[in-house]
């Protein structure tokens, strides 16, 4: 009988910033957290690149369009939550479009915040995140249990 081996599940979020502030959407009827502000963020699919990964996501919830060559690696963290995941964080230089609400099935409120005054309501491994980035802090662990 042969054993499966575990395996992590991937996720990407971004940091989008403009002019000191941070833009957040908070989730609603997911199922998970609902209530609670997160960034742009979204499961890797099979066969993708982390980078792509996060390039479609960015146009999935907000919108936007971004270069690959635009994104950067700011943030990687094993988190353990309802499920065990390894998330990567990027920022990025720039991209085309004004960000709004795509899935209004999934989010109801999108707004920028300053970076020193994040909302209550926010899930505690992103805040722990923001943190992290402000101090340039490139690897954590989070448990969320």
């Amino acid at each position: 009988m042969m054993n499966e081996r575990f395996s992590l599940r991937a996720a990407v979020h971004l940091l989008l910033i403009k002019n000191g502030k941070l833009l957040l959407l908070r989730r609603f009827n997911t199922g998970w957290e609902d209530g609670k502000y997160s960034l742009i963020a979204g499961h890797v699919d099979g066969n993708e690149t982390i980078t792509l990964a996060m390039v479609r996501e960015a146009k999935e919830e907000a919108g936007i369009t971004i270069d690959p060559k635009d994104l950067h690696a700011v943030h990687v963290m094993h988190r353990k939550s309802d499920k065990e995941y390894i998330d990567f964080y990027f920022i990025a230089d720039s991209w085309d479009g004004d960000p709004h609400i795509v899935e209004p099935d999934k989010a109801d409120d999108m707004l920028w915040v300053d970076l020193n005054d994040i909302p209550e309501n926010i899930l505690p491994h992103i805040q722990n995140v923001i943190a992290n980035y402000q101090q340039k802090i490139f690897f954590s662990e989070f448990n969320w249990i």
